[in-house]
């Protein structure tokens, strides 16, 4: 099968349907709000999206995420809608009351193909001191075993950060008992609520690195296991010689603005929700013109304009830096990502 043309399609839309969200988590890219936005994309305005994104990009993976989309009373409506166009519909709920077993099952029926439930420690106490609310570590166990017994696919997102690398064999653990589709580990970008002094150093970053690549082909765990903000996990994989994941995982690398397009709340777009570069917006532009053809994104797509080490390093097409750390640390996108210990072999021709 040829490999997906990502300047012409993204693998995955990432629509923030919402900032509304219960929760008060520490790093939060969206900075979460108590009260939905009078702003935010109308039902009609989200339908119209879901059938640009199917007529301009076929069927690429859809992820509604917020804040908490259950916050949205349409949330069913959008994924029917998706559902129908034939699009492939994820969710990441919060792990808040309104995620009851009522609430998976309806999502169940209504189409979504997969719920991402978040864990960031292997504890109530390092989950729920990260979440900023007590029992959401009990919450998103539960969510995950009602949506495994109703035959959902179910994904487990990690925030890696100072307070918890310590814990991500006993994370991976938890993982695999629950029998997820895929473990889906985010490099924290100190954007929105984060800061920079959550993040793990550049060597702590290179150690975390390799220890994924170990627990990907630890047998005991079985886990398929993918990175956001975490571009050299895939260099760490190639030079070991491991090939990439299936499914819902995308058979090429996806960067920000590679394969990869955000939707904000009020529909602003950008390269990813950590790159909250505002391209355009989709109550005036229309996001395939801007995902193709818009210079922040074609230069996203383009390893050749990166500078420093990630421009010249051999692994650019595979990897090429957390572009969304690059930027929340040096103001440039296209800049080198300074937490990537790696210095190139030989240069690229």
């Amino acid at each position: 099968m040829p490999a997906p043309d990502f300047a012409r399609a993204p693998f995955i839309v990432i629509w923030e349907v919402t900032r509304a969200c219960a929760l008060a988590c520490a790093h939060c890219r969206a900075e979460a709000e108590s009260q939905r936005d009078p702003e935010e994309l109308t039902t009609a305005e989200g339908r119209a999206l879901l059938d640009h994104i199917r007529d301009e990009f076929g069927s690429p993976l859809v992820v509604l995420t917020g804040g908490d989309p259950l916050e949205r009373p349409d949330l069913l409506e959008l994924i029917r809608h998706g559902r129908g166009l034939g699009l492939r519909m994820a969710l990441t709920p919060s792990a808040t009351p309104r995620l009851t077993p009522d609430a998976i099952a309806a999502l169940a029926s209504a189409g979504v193909c997969r719920v991402a439930i978040s864990l960031d420690g292997a504890d109530a106490a390092a989950h729920d001191g990260f979440r900023g609310v007590s029992g959401t570590f009990t919450r998103s166990l539960r969510a995950l075993k009602t949506a495994h017994a109703l035959g959902l696919e179910t994904q487990i997102n990690t925030t890696v950060w100072r307070g918890n690398h310590a814990q991500l064999r006993a994370i991976a653990e938890i993982a695999a008992l629950s029998e997820v589709a895929l473990w889906s580990v985010f490099f924290l970008v100190p954007t929105g609520r984060a800061a920079r002094g959550q993040l793990l150093s550049p060597a702590e970053h290179e150690r975390v690195f390799r220890q994924l690549a170990d627990l990907s082909v630890d047998p005991a765990l079985g886990l398929t296991i993918k990175t956001t903000a975490g571009q050299p996990y895939y260099r760490v994989l190639a030079q070991r010689g491991h090939g990439r994941g299936h499914g819902l995982r995308s058979p090429q690398a996806v960067n920000d603005g590679n394969g990869f397009v955000f939707v904000s709340h009020t529909g602003d777009i950008c390269p990813s929700g950590f790159l909250p570069l505002t391209a355009g917006n989709v109550r005036q532009d229309r996001l395939v013109e801007v995902y193709r053809n818009h210079p922040l994104f074609t230069s996203l797509r383009d390893p050749a304009q990166y500078l420093g080490k990630c421009g010249r390093c051999e692994y650019n097409r595979v990897c090429g830096g957390s572009r969304s750390r690059a930027w929340a640390l040096t103001g440039n996108p296209l800049a080198s990502d300074p937490t990537c210990v790696y210095q190139p072999v030989t240069a690229i021709r």
